[in-house]
């Protein structure tokens, strides 16, 4: 079926184009950001599998006469009132999930006519559901990409690449009666590949008590930020996860203030880093973790591994300096080896995120505690090295699920079994005792040697370019946390009266 498409147009701060299939396309200026939310919250259905309506009441997201029908009848000041009546009502259901998407929700369209043509020449004509694909939902993640590429707002911190969340889901794959949870979830992301790979592969098993579970609780997700859990939450409800009128699930909240009350089957994150000081309150009130740090990322590696249930599967992106680091690093390593099985870590290659110079990783452990006899968790630690001589960049070379189809399938070539895996040239084990000699207990350990040096083919000048400021914004923002960890030490100045 032949997708519709949007021609260029232009109202006021709103510049859409492209095909609707191509949702990165779509540009959000301020002025229309809340009209172009409440479209997408006001469809008719979210796009919930037919085998959940046995499970939830299969209802509109926004209630009649405050939903998307009840503007396009209306025009001029009628339109703009009732438009400012739906943000005002809708933001007063406290306690739901679409109370909580439009609290203090305000009109930043004051003009009618441009409200008017906005929803009725460039929104309402296109069909935005086609036979074999709900767009909505793509769309809206479209507009949270793009919204992350623009550097100056810093949205980029809250913006894991499709591509890698889509590979880390596939590594861990949850099954019908696991509860889900991102402790740091900016926009949602993990939780709607998590609940997408179910759909994919378990729908028929979905009836009862697991499809509740799953619309009900199942996925959840914690943010600090009020503003982006607001986003999160739309991006649920455009997903058909949740129901507007329940208790919301995403809480707001700093994950790291207390111990969880809650345990879960699969803990799937990339806590905040990068962008701004890696330094933060120190959580000497939590007694559970193995080590006090201000290291953020640290102290969510510890998190994350009291979140686990017993046998429990975490996989979570990890800035380099977490992999050596010492003090608290080495021990929270240390108990960690020893505690779970790590079993698996991704070397990074940098150009992929938009907080740029990133120096990242995935790794991967299940809580198994020690085996029989005291022996540590952690048979084999295998790392798989996606970074030496590989170049990504946001606009030339984008990362794509393909590119880590390799590590995809070297992670499940041993099936349940990690010491069964195969070798490659990328791919290699490190076994515990190696892995516990090393100085500090190291774990920023690599595979290959570039060949860069040896080869004649070299990559094009913007790409190298592009490497150079990747370095050295990498050295900027390990300066700018020392500078801000230094400041806090610094007595005011003395007052000159």
């Amino acid at each position: 079926m032949t997708r519709p498409r949007l021609r260029r147009t232009r109202i006021g701060g709103f510049s859409a184009v492209g095909e609707l299939g191509r949702p990165q396309s779509l540009r959000l200026g301020p002025r229309a950001r809340y009209a172009i939310d409440l479209y997408l919250n006001n469809a008719a259905r979210a796009n919930r599998p037919a085998a959940f309506r046995r499970n939830v009441p299969e209802k509109p997201l926004v209630p009649e006469g405050r939903d998307w029908k009840s503007l396009t009848t209306r025009s001029a000041e009628a339109l703009l009132d009732h438009y400012e009546f739906i943000l005002k009502d809708l933001g007063q259901r406290g306690g739901t999930m679409l109370g909580e998407v439009f609290t203090k929700a305000q009109n930043k369209i004051h003009e009618p006519a441009v409200l008017d043509r906005l929803i009725k020449d460039l929104i309402d004509p296109y069909t935005w559901t086609t036979e074999n694909q709900d767009l909505k939902g793509d769309a809206y993640e479209g507009l949270l990409q793009r919204g992350a590429e623009d550097r100056k707002t810093g949205a980029g911190q809250y913006f894991t690449p499709r591509p890698l969340i889509d590979a880390m889901v596939d590594c861990v794959q949850p099954r019908p009666g696991e509860s889900i949870t991102d402790p740091a979830c900016g926009t949602g992301g993990f939780l709607i590949a998590a609940h997408a790979h179910l759909v994919q592969n378990y729908e028929d098993e979905l009836y009862g008590d697991k499809g509740r579970a799953l619309q009900t609780g199942a996925i959840t997700g914690y943010e600090l930020v009020r503003e982006t859990g607001r986003l999160a939450l739309m991006n649920m409800l455009l997903h058909g996860i949740g129901s507007s009128e329940a208790k919301p699930l995403i809480t707001i909240q700093d994950s790291l203030a207390r111990p969880p009350k809650r345990h879960h089957d699969i803990v799937l994150a990339n806590p905040p880093f990068g962008v701004g000081s890696v330094t933060g309150e120190s959580y000497t009130s939590r007694t559970d973790f193995w080590a006090s740090t201000t290291n953020k990322q640290l102290n969510f590696v510890q998190h994350i591994y009291n979140l686990l249930k017993t046998n429990g599967r975490g996989a979570l992106v990890l800035p380099d300096n977490v992999l050596f680091e010492g003090g608290a690093g080495e021990t929270i390593r240390r108990n960690l080896l020893n505690l779970c099985d790590v079993h698996t870590l991704l070397r990074l290659p940098t150009g992929i995120f938009y907080a740029n110079g990133v120096k990242a990783n995935v790794l991967f452990f299940d809580k198994t505690g020690q085996r029989s006899g005291g022996r540590p968790g952690t048979r084999e630690l295998w790392v798989y090295d996606f970074r030496t001589d590989q170049r990504f960049t946001l606009k030339q070379r984008q990362l794509g699920r393909q590119h880590l189809d390799d590590f995809v399938a070297a992670y499940q070539s041993g099936g349940t079994d990690f010491t069964k895996r195969t070798p490659s040239d990328r791919f290699r084990a490190y076994d515990y005792d190696e892995l516990i000699a090393r100085d500090k207990v190291n774990l920023d350990l690599t595979v290959l040697k570039s060949d860069a040096a040896a080869t004649t083919e070299y990559a094009s000048p913007d790409v190298i370019a592009q490497e150079i400021v990747d370095e050295l914004e990498v050295a900027l923002a390990q300066f700018t946390a020392v500078a801000r960890a230094l400041k806090k030490d610094v007595p005011p100045p003395a007052d000159d009266k």
